[in-house]
Order: structure tokens, then C-alpha cells, then sequence
């Protein structure tokens, strides 16, 4: 019997970001696994769209022939509660929730709450949810009234990475991968290397840098102010198979977000073999092994530096944490076996 599913997604699949990239790897795979699955473009703007937008999507939604599941993106499904009673009559939906739109960084917090208001509507109308991390099913379980047993956590998987001995020559490489918005937090990781300036570094910032304008002026000023503009370089979004270089020829994976719902970057580093340094905030610690990086507070920059300076100054310190990160890579999740446990969700409902 052949196996179908719909795949609504806001925009562009090809965005590069690490939701669209967990999608798209799903997608990819589910494929593999003799799954036919369409592919629903809801349109742009997500989670603010306008109006005509709004009224689109439901439309595209409402088009769809019965019986066969439904998995929305909850960048989308969020904020189309309405759209989602509608379409639960007739189809199973399967929520997929990378993180609730109502924790973004920078939000006001009329806006946070009336984003949580509405994805809490929005998941009551979901026959199932799968969420990318065990912090991020807890959430949902807790603030958003989503029963147990219509969650299954479904992490991101990891492509296997052979492992790249570092030189140890030149300064020392920092690598951060993150779209240059508010939450990933790289204002607090140059105010942290602001106070590393008498170390010998270098920072690589991987993400695309015009989802938020304002983000990218002020921390282009503050980098400017803080005289480093010859030691960081943006290379701005690249495609997967740029990526992997990047994480290859690093010293170092550095990353000061605000909230994470998984952090498929920092898995990525992990597979990479890379020490990581990042924070506590969200789903970063189910993401990062113990003995395979350094965790600190969300928005302490001088925690950040502090974390940061043996590690710079000392390779032995960071081959200590590449060793942790290369043995914890042998048990991250292979993007197959995630699949195979998105699968069963949707066999349930096909």
C-alpha cells in the first residue's frame, strides 16, 4: 500500500535555517522510506504573516483531500488555530513544534503572549505532536496543555563526520552557526570576546544576516567599537555541503543563544568532533554531552569569557573536550533512525 502524507511548511523549504533543514531531512528521508509526501508551501511571513496571507493558507489547507495526515510546521500552525479545527475534521494533523513561536527572543510581551495563546489553541486541535528535544516536549506538556501521549520527541540526526586532527597553528579558530537574530545571542558572544582581545582568535560566523536588520546593525557597530572587525568574518548562510568544511577546519564551536528547542548546531559540532561552548538556556543541554563542551548562563558575557580563555590559551583543554565530543558522536542520531520514529507517527494516522 502506498504510503502518503502533506508536509505544510511557511515559505521556502530551501531557507536556510536549522528548522526548514530538519524538514527537509525528513522529508528526504521518509522518502527513502517508500513515503509520498506533498509538499505545501502556506506562504511567507511566518509567524506575523498578513492578512491575505493568513487567509491563504487556510484556503491551502482546506483544499487538501481527506483522510490522509497532515504534518504543519509550527512556525505555521501556531498561529493558524482557526485553520487547524477547520482541517482536523477532516484530516489527521500531525503538529511539528521546533520551539513555541512565544519564546523568540526580542518579542513583546503582548506579542509573546498572544503567540502562546494562540499555538496553545492550535496543538488542541492537533490529532498528534512531535517536538525536536525532551526540554522542549516538557514545555509543551506543561504551558501548552499537550498531553503526553499525543507527544513523541523526534530529535534531529547527524550525518557521521570523519575526524579532522587540528594543526593547533595560527590563532585559534571559533566557529558560531546561527541566523543573526536576537536569540542566537551573538551580542553577548562579542561583548565576551571583546574581553579575549589579548588572545590569539579568529571568529567565523556561519547564518544568514538579513532576517533582522536592526540585529545586524548594532552588532556591526559593536564589533567595530570593540575594534575586531579584522578578526571575524560572515560568511552569511551556506549551503550543507559548505558547511561541513567549516566545521572540519574550527578549533572551536561558540554559541550564546537565548533558547534552543534542540540545537541542531551544536549537535553538528559534536559530530564534528568539535568542544563546544555554549549555554544552558532551552534544550542546549540534552544537545550537549557532558565531557564534550562548556555550558554557561544565557546573557552573562563575562561567563562566556571566562569559559572561552583556558580554552583559547590551551590546547590541551580543548583536545580534553574534542575527545568527549568524538566519543559522544557515536551515539547522536542518524537522521534514518529519526525518520523511522517520524514514520511511525504518521503509520498511525496513513
Amino acid at each position: 500500500m502506498v504510503k502518503r502524507a502533506v508536509f505544510a511548511v511557511p515559505g521556502d523549504l530551501a531557507t536556510p535555517t536549522g528548522g526548514y533543514g530538519y524538514d527537509r531531512r525528513i522529508i528526504s528521508e521518509l522518502g527513502a522510506l517508500a513515503w509520498q509526501i506533498e509538499v505545501l508551501d502556506l506562504g511567507d511571513g511566518f509567524p506575523f504573516p498578513s492578512t491575505p496571507v493568513l487567509d491563504e493558507a487556510g484556503k491551502r489547507l482546506a483544499a487538501l483531500p481527506g483522510g490522509q495526515p497532515i504534518v504543519i510546521d509550527g512556525l505555521a500552525l501556531g498561529v493558524l488555530p482557526d485553520a487547524a479545527e477547520a482541517v482536523c475534521h477532516r484530516c489527521p494533523v500531525v503538529a511539528l513544534v521546533h520551539h513555541p513561536l512565544g519564546l523568540e527572543t526580542g518579542l513583546s510581551a503582548t506579542e509573546a503572549a498572544a503567540l502562546c495563546a494562540s499555538e496553545r489553541r492550535a496543538l488542541a486541535h492537533a490529532n498528534h505532536v512531535i517536538t525536536t528535544s525532551p526540554a522542549t516536549a516538557r514545555l509543551l506538556a506543561t504551558d501548552f496543555d499537550v498531553p503526553s501521549d499525543r507527544l513523541t520527541v523526534v530529535v534531529p540526526g547527524t550525518d557521521r563526520a570523519a575526524h579532522q586532527p587540528r594543526t593547533g597553528a595560527g590563532p585559534v579558530t571559533l566557529l558560531a552557526v546561527g541566523t543573526v537574530i536576537p536569540r542566537k545571542g551573538y551580542d553577548v558572544l562579542i561583548t565576551a570576546l571583546g574581553k579575549l582581545a589579548d588572545l590569539r582568535w579568529r571568529l567565523v560566523i556561519v547564518g544568514e544576516r538579513e532576517r533582522s536588520p536592526d540585529t545586524t546593525r548594532r552588532l556591526d557597530g559593536e564589533i567595530a567599537r570593540l575594534h575586531l572587525g579584522d578578526r571575524i568574518r560572515f560568511t552569511g548562510a551556506v549551503a550543507p555541503r559548505q558547511l561541513a568544511p567549516l566545521y572540519a577546519s574550527a578549533d572551536l564551536f561558540v554559541l550564546a543563544s537565548r533558547f534552543e528547542g534542540y540545537g541542531m548546531a551544536y549537535a553538528e559540532a559534536v559530530a564534528h568532533g568539535l568542544p563546544v561552548v555554549g549555554t544552558t538556556a532551552g534544550a542546549i543541554p540534552d544537545t550537549v554531552p557532558q565531557g564534550a563542551g562548556v555550558l554557561v548562563p544565557p546573557d552573562d558575557a563575562d561567563a562566556l569569557a571566562d569559559a572561552l580563555r583556558p580554552l583559547i590559551a590551551d590546547r590541551s583543554r580543548r583536545d580534553a573536550l574534542s575527545a568527549g565530543a568524538r566519543k559522544a558522536a557515536g551515539s547522536l542520531p542518524t537522521w534514518r533512525g529519526s525518520a523511522l520514529l517520524f514514520a511511525r507517527v504518521l503509520e498511525r494516522f496513513a
